[in-house]
Parts: C-alpha cells; sequence; structure tokens
C-alpha cells in the first residue's frame, strides 16, 4: 500500500506540474499542488518504506519529470496549442506619420 502511495503521489505530481507549465498559466494552485504532491511522495517513501526508497524516489521524480517534460515539448500536442496564424497587414506611412481616416482620399475624390 506504502508503494502504491508514493507511485500514485509522483504521477498526480508529474501531471499537475505538466498542467501548470503549458495548459493553466502563472504559478498557481496546480504548479504548488504538483512540487507539493512530488515532495510528499518523497517524504512518504523515505520515513515508511526507507532511506534507499526515498532516495530512489527522488531519482524517480526528477527524472519523470524532466522525462515528461522533454517528451510534451516534443510532441505535436503543443503545435496544435499554440496560434500558428500568419498576419500579412502592415501600416502605411504617410511623411513618417500615420495616415488618419480622413487623410485617404475617399470614392467620391478620386
Amino acid at each position: 500500500m506504502n508503494i502504491f502511495l508514493v507511485v500514485l503521489l509522483v504521477l498526480a505530481g508529474v501531471a499537475l506540474v505538466l498542467a501548470e507549465m503549458f495548459l493553466l498559466p502563472g504559478f498557481g494552485i496546480a504548479g504548488i499542488s504538483g512540487a507539493g504532491c512530488l515532495v510528499a511522495s518523497v517524504i512518504v517513501a523515505w520515513i515508511w518504506i526507507g532511506h534507499v526508497a526515498g532516495l530512489i524516489t527522488l531519482g524517480a521524480c526528477v527524472l519523470a519529470t524532466v522525462i515528461s517534460v522533454v517528451v510534451f515539448m516534443r510532441s505535436k500536442t503543443l503545435d496544435k496549442m499554440a496560434l500558428d496564424a500568419k498576419i500579412d497587414s502592415h501600416v502605411e506611412l504617410a511623411n513618417n506619420r500615420l495616415k488618419k481616416k480622413e487623410d485617404t482620399p475617399q470614392k467620391s475624390e478620386l
């Protein structure tokens, strides 16, 4: 049961950290909760299972977080989420100042 709790905390922590980094803006509840889950998993493993398990859990937390961030960044998921619109418009300048609406010739003036 202790190992299951440690694995569950690690998975929840990594998922929350990923959600905070890529889905939710800012540094908020998901990031703090994710970091808390990762720290709690190491503490639970260290106290309830042993020192070696605590060190293994610490390494697994760091490794799982780094690998999941790298895999998520290389996947096509970010391309689907990112804005990829081309903006072809430009600003026309007249005598180094912006043209106002009344400065542009109307159809009736042509």
